[in-house]
C-alpha cells in the first residue's frame, strides 16, 4: 500500500513539475520581445514605425533562430548584464527577429516573406538584414532611419558586446 501511495505521489510531482517547465517555456517565447526588468524589446514593425518620427537613438537587431544554442546563451548571459542592458536601453532601440519566421512582415515599406532557403528555411528580411550572410546569432546596428552600419556575428559576452556598442556610439 505504502509503495503504491509513494508512485501516485512521485507521479503527481512529476507532473506538476513537467506543468510548470512547459508553463515557463511558453512565458519565456512569449516575453521575448518584452521584458519588465530588462532590456526594452520591441519587434521589427515597430523599429519601422519609430524610425519614421524624430528619432534619436540607434538599432541593435538580434537576429536569432529558435534552434541556435547560442542565441539562447546570449540571450541568458549577456542580455541579462545589468551593465549591457542600462547601455542599451539607454543609447538603443533593441529588435529581436526571427530569421525564420514564417509569418510576412511589413518593414519600411515593403513586405518580406519566408523563403524556403537555408536549414528550415529564411524570411527575406533575413537574408537582407545580414547581407546574405545567414549565421546566428548575428547583431545588426542600424543608424536612426534604419540604414545598415554594421553587422556582427557570433556569440558575444557582456564586456565584448559593451566594447562594441561604445564604438558605434
Amino acid at each position: 500500500m505504502d509503495r503504491i501511495y509513494f508512485v501516485l505521489l512521485f507521479s503527481l510531482f512529476s507532473f506538476l513539475n513537467w506543468s510548470c517547465k512547459e508553463s515557463d517555456i511558453k512565458t519565456q517565447k512569449e516575453s521575448k520581445i518584452s521584458s519588465k526588468d530588462g532590456l526594452n524589446w520591441i519587434d521589427i514593425e515597430k523599429a519601422s514605425q519609430i524610425s519614421e518620427t524624430n528619432n534619436k537613438k540607434k538599432f541593435l537587431v538580434d537576429v536569432y533562430t529558435d534552434w541556435c544554442h547560442w542565441c539562447k546563451v546570449m540571450d541568458k548571459q549577456t542580455f541579462t548584464d545589468p551593465e549591457v542592458i542600462k547601455y542599451l536601453n539607454e543609447n538603443f532601440y533593441v529588435v529581436k527577429f526571427d530569421a525564420e519566421t514564417q509569418r510576412t512582415v511589413n518593414y519600411k515599406g515593403k513586405t518580406y516573406d519566408w523563403q524556403s532557403e537555408g536549414r528550415n528555411g529564411v524570411n527575406a528580411l533575413g537574408i537582407e538584414l545580414l547581407q546574405g550572410r545567414l549565421s546566428y546569432p548575428s547583431l545588426v546596428y542600424l543608424d536612426e532611419k534604419l540604414n545598415s552600419l554594421a553587422i556582427s556575428p557570433g556569440f558575444k559576452k557582456p564586456e565584448q558586446l559593451l566594447a562594441e556598442l561604445r564604438q558605434l556610439k
